[in-house]
């Protein structure tokens, strides 16, 4: 059973580099240094509002990160990025935070794809 979405940003079938970071619901305790993340789904009313009222995150899939940047920043400025300490809990901020890496990823790979399932 699904439990969140799994989002790459891809340069063909692999993920790009990205900064060590260790965001998401599951992750190696030493980080990882792809551009990829799982992403609850608790927060997928705040992607339907911010992103895409269909689609949510999953607005994402296919497109080109560079052609994303500008929804993604307008996503961000509108949840906000103060994150709470409970990671699972639906909040703008959660939400908001997790599409700012995105957003960050989309600006060190503009020519990469968005794989999101």
């Amino acid at each position: 059973m699904e439990m969140g979405y799994s989002v790459e940003l891809r340069d063909g079938e692999e993920a790009v580099g990205a900064p060590r970071h260790t965001e998401g619901g599951s992750y190696a305790l030493s980080g990882v240094t792809k551009a990829k993340m799982s992403v609850t789904f608790n927060y997928s009313e705040f992607f339907e509002e911010a992103l895409d009222e269909e689609e949510g995150l999953r607005w994402l899939n296919d497109k080109r990160a560079g052609d994303t940047e500008a929804r993604l920043r307008e996503a961000v400025d509108v949840l906000g990025t103060e994150q709470s300490d409970d990671y699972w809990e639906a909040t703008a901020g959660n939400a908001g935070h997790a599409l700012s890496i995105l957003l960050a990823w989309a600006q060190q790979h503009p020519d990469a794809e968005w794989w999101v399932v």
